[in-house]
């Protein structure tokens, strides 16, 4: 996600996706006001972005795909939940 100096920091593995998705639901889930509407939709963006790379790279990987697309059905979940409110 991001680090301390506000750079995204990609995601690359599986691990980075699984521990990313929990980071950025908390992250919409917080009221600190460092947690603002443009960070959260930036790090939603940056996350779908990355999200896609990696689900191109592996797409000739059955078990890799499968573990992305899990990710993905996730964070469609998510973006679902966030859609209703």
């Amino acid at each position: 996600m991001f680090d301390k100096n506000g750079k995204w920091m990609h995601l690359e593995t599986f691990d980075d996706f699984d521990n990313g998705l929990s980071d950025l639901i908390e992250l919409w889930s917080s009221t600190a006001k460092t947690a603002t509407k443009d960070l959260k939709e930036s790090a939603l963006t940056h996350f779908k972005e990355d999200l896609e790379t990696a689900a191109v790279q592996w797409t000739d990987n059955k078990a890799k795909s499968k573990k992305y697309a899990a990710i993905a059905e996730e964070l469609a979940e998510f973006e679902e939940a966030l859609k209703a409110g």
